[in-house]
């Protein structure tokens, strides 16, 4: 976090999103600002609270890929949720605190994963061990002189040694060995709908901690056999306390939840209807952006310093028709720009997942070279641009469409075409593309 300065996360940023430069520099200083916040006394750290963010634009222009890839560069739990799945408790759909449910569970899974990697040597070093007991049973006590007894493990350590060194070349890999395995078996299933499967997990959870564990026999190859036994044995030698105890610590300070959808559950009162839940959903938001506390199995959670970004379209609703109190809880409104022609051009060339490269190495794994000449990217985004002013405007998404469309031939012939080379060019892009883009009915249906 000590190199996240603002304007690195935007330079780290540029490499995968283009423009909304705005929207950066918001998200840039929201994440310095809880390193920032990590310097502080003690008792005033607990008084700085984020400056949660609304961004504002259509689809397709940026704002989950934004979010996703601020909490990837800080390594921080995040979740994304739909506004819209929520509704006020007896309505049917989720619990809002399922979210914080949701990051605590990936914050663990990602500290473990973490704690695994740590002891992923001495796990792999015990797996090998308890395979070559499998290959080679210990040696069962000898009777007689102690001079042959002590030739006996001789042997055996030599034989030990050999199979070592043919299982770390490989050589034993398909030779089948029986290993035990251990599962918890449950006695009964539970039926649930959507509003129940936390309760369901729960439960399990808890039987899965009275009951024993069934011992397995398993007949699997040493390949995979040597997989099961280093998670079982890295599994051990983890600390799950400690694993808890750092997951939490980086829900409460470094958690950032996206909220998708939050237009959807704007509305501009009356009380009828649909509204009334729409308001209930805000209502239920309120308190977990705020700062409260959530139960989950791993312990209490406080939401006060976990990041809400929120974001909407705001075609129909603005975020004035939020309730108040929400409002406040969004002090940072972002609004990011629509996509033409030009940004276009550079989605389809700079980032480093651009997605002509990516339809180049797909097809070149069949041996098949495609190449992108300038004037076939600029008819492309030209294309993309004119279909989304006449269609429905879908962002950077439209791009997508025009490139499965443009190389659905190319595609479905590459594994005939070995050693093949195709170059697309202007000419290329118009006679598949151009005569769809201008019949309206087509472009709307197809692209």
């Amino acid at each position: 976090m000590d190199n996240l300065t603002p304007r690195y996360i935007v330079q780290e940023l540029d490499r995968f999103i283009i423009g909304q430069k705005n929207a950066k520099k918001s998200v840039a200083i929201a994440l310095r600002n809880r390193w920032r916040r990590q310097q502080l006394p003690e008792d005033l750290r607990d008084e700085v609270l984020p400056k949660n963010i609304i961004m504002i634009g259509p689809t397709g222009v940026g704002k989950t890929e934004i979010a996703r890839r601020l909490a990837r560069l800080a390594n921080a739990p995040f979740v994304k949720v739909e506004a819209s799945k929520f509704t006020e408790v007896g309505y049917v759909g989720r619990d809002v605190e399922s979210m914080i449910r949701d990051l605590m569970e990936i914050s663990v899974n990602m500290v473990r994963t973490e704690q695994q990697e740590k002891v992923l040597k001495k796990a792999q070093a015990h797996a090998e061990e308890r395979l070559l007991d499998l290959l080679l049973p210990p040696p069962k006590p000898k009777y007689g002189s102690l001079e042959l007894q002590e030739q006996g493990a001789g042997v055996d350590s030599e034989t030990r040694q050999k199979l070592r060194d043919q299982l770390r070349a490989g050589k034993l890999d398909n030779r089948i060995v029986e290993i035990e395995v251990r599962e918890k078996t449950m006695p009964f299933g539970l039926i649930s709908n959507a509003g129940l499967e936390d309760m369901e997990i729960n439960i399990k959870e808890m039987l899965g901690s009275i009951l024993p564990d069934k011992p397995r026999r398993k007949k699997t190859s040493v390949a995979d056999a040597r997989e099961i036994l280093i998670q079982e044995e890295a599994a051990r030698l983890i600390d799950m306390d400690a694993v808890t105890k750092e997951a939490l610590y980086r829900v409460e300070n470094l958690g950032i939840v996206f909220i998708d959808e939050i237009d959807k559950v704007a509305t501009k009162g009356g009380g009828h209807g649909p509204d009334v839940s729409r308001e209930g959903v805000q209502r239920d938001l309120l308190p977990i952006v705020e700062g409260s506390t959530v139960t989950t199995k791993h312990g209490p959670v406080r939401t006060e310093h976990i990041l809400f970004i929120a974001a909407g379209a705001f075609h129909a609703a603005k975020p004035s028709d939020l309730i108040p109190e929400l409002q406040g809880r969004f002090p940072i409104r972002v609004e990011l720009d629509h996509l033409g022609k030009d940004e276009f051009v550079r989605i389809l060339t700079e980032p480093q997942n651009s997605l002509t490269r990516q339809y180049t190495e797909l097809l070149a794994t069949e041996g098949l070279t495609i190449k992108f000449e300038d004037e076939s990217v600029d008819e492309l985004a030209s294309i993309a641009a004119d279909v989304n002013d006449r269609a429905e405007n879908i962002g950077a998404r439209r791009l997508h469409t025009v490139l499965e469309k443009l190389l659905e031939e190319v595609s479905f012939e590459a594994p005939d075409m070995p050693d093949g080379e195709i170059t697309i060019n202007r000419q290329y892009v118009r006679e598949r593309l151009s005569e769809i883009a201008k019949d309206e009915d087509l472009s709307k249906y197809i692209l």
